[in-house]
């Protein structure tokens, strides 16, 4: 997966390393097993039972059945079992001495152990338990080739123990291994879930980063282009209305429409040039300062003499991201009346600066249709609601408060106040200049 830092997260994984291993493995050990039965069946036995020998023929066929099911010892260990056990009860009832086909129950005990889970896997020890004792017992008696040795009786004890031991072992260390086996499959499970959660959690942030910076450049876009828009609208009324009776007026507001236009399309073309940045190329974009409270006063001069700019108090210094919190809100305010103030509306803009907190109020009276004069009518456009979603958004990010509602005398009014320092702008502050290039100076 990629993440949207750049950062492949990859892991891998075993299938499943507690159960048999499938696939070409059975053939691999079909050859073994076809091997060790040719060895087995025709190199006699452990006390000289050859060729020429009655019992010959029962050695070699239940050699085979012993040890051929090795080819099944980890895709049916169960089956291999069951078929060891038949073919080494018929060999000791059949053969009166051991062979070399015992080299497959150490093997076939180890396998049940290591791939059959459960009480199963015992049946091995069961199995290897039995044979333990009738084999040393069967290999004392008198018969052609052994006849009753009273010397062979003390071993028989010993040699128990030893086919038990040939039988056991295998089986402990077969046992060892799966809990081994287990306990790193559990592992790897853990991982995997914490691996998946991780992924999950990831795609989430990635989720929500990227619907904050869809929400920050529709923001912007909004402020941007709906102010700039809404200028210049009232300036073309304006101007067309005093073309013939004040062409010098109307040369005023060509002018000041012309300005307007070449600013939001500058912002425009820096919004545009932070979304289509590589983020690879060394040479980094070229951003402009970001319009703060200095800029204030030019941008309500724009919006002509219907509006007055009041302002209590020293201009403090603030971190950027503050400065164009308080532009954006008056911007926004600005815009709101534009669009839907009428020809004999006014609007007051309040900036009042105390030590601790700045505050703002965007007002305006009731809209005059019928007022007298050259105005401009307003602007004919339905609000959105994304403006005032847009001027929330900024004043919480700054920890501060915002209202904004209709006055009893019919016009519409925007308070906020910003706190000059907290944690939320103190973070913002430490952020400000890449937040205010990421937002293209907001």
């Amino acid at each position: 997966m990629q993440s949207d830092a750049g950062t492949e997260f990859t892991m891998s994984f075993e299938d499943d390393p507690v159960d048999a291993p499938r696939g070409r493995i059975w053939r691999i050990d079909l050859a073994a097993a076809v091997v060790l039965t040719a060895c087995t069946a025709f190199w006699g036995d452990l006390v000289g039972i050859g060729p020429r020998s009655p019992y010959y023929l029962s050695s070699v066929i239940t050699s085979i059945l012993i040890v051929l099911p090795l080819a099944l010892r980890r895709t049916h260990p169960l089956l291999m079992t069951a078929l060891i056990s038949a073919g080494s009860f018929a060999q000791v009832l059949l053969v009166p001495a051991p062979t070399w086909a015992l080299i497959a129950i150490p093997m076939a005990s180890y396998s049940v152990a290591r791939w059959v889970d459960g009480h199963e896997s015992r049946l091995i020890v069961v199995a290897g338990g039995i044979g333990s004792i009738i084999g040393p017992i069967r290999w004392s008696v008198k018969d052609p080739i052994n006849s009753l040795n009273p010397d062979l009786l003390p071993i028989v004890a010993p040699l128990t123990a030893l086919c038990l031991a040939w039988t056991v072992t295998p089986y402990l260390l077969g046992r060892r291994d799966r809990e081994t086996a287990v306990a790193r499959h559990e592992r790897e499970l853990a991982a995997r879930e914490r691996y998946e959660s991780e992924l999950i959690k990831h795609e989430q942030q990635t989720r929500m980063i990227e619907a904050r910076v869809r929400t920050d450049i529709a923001r912007e876009l909004h402020d941007v282009v709906a102010h700039s828009l809404s200028v210049m609208i009232v300036q073309a009324d304006g101007g067309k209305a005093l073309a013939r009776k004040r062409p010098d007026a109307a040369v005023e507001a060509l002018e000041t429409i012309s300005e307007t236009g070449r600013e939001a399309l500058a912002e425009m073309r820096r919004i545009v040039g932070v979304l289509r940045a590589d983020p690879e190329d060394p040479k980094p974009v070229d951003f402009q300062p970001a319009p703060g409270l200095s800029e204030i006063p030019a941008m309500i001069a724009k919006a002509g003499d219907r509006v007055q700019l009041s302002v209590t108090g020293t201009q403090p210094t603030v971190s950027p991201a503050l400065g164009v919190t308080v532009y954006r809100i008056v911007q926004e305010g600005l815009t709101n009346f534009l669009k839907h103030g009428g020809p004999g509306s006014q609007a007051t803009v309040a900036l009042i600066y105390q030590p601790t907190t700045i505050s703002i109020e965007v007002a305006n009276n009731a809209p005059q249709s019928d007022a007298p004069g050259e105005s401009a009518p307003a602007i004919s456009t339905e609000g959105s609601g994304f403006g005032l979603q847009g001027m929330q958004e900024r004043v919480n990010a700054m920890g501060g408060k915002l209202t904004a509602k209709p006055t009893r005398s019919g016009g519409w009014v925007v308070r906020a106040t910003l706190p000059l320092t907290t944690k939320v702008s103190a973070k913002a502050s430490r952020n400000g200049q890449e937040w205010s290039k990421a937002s293209t100076e907001r």
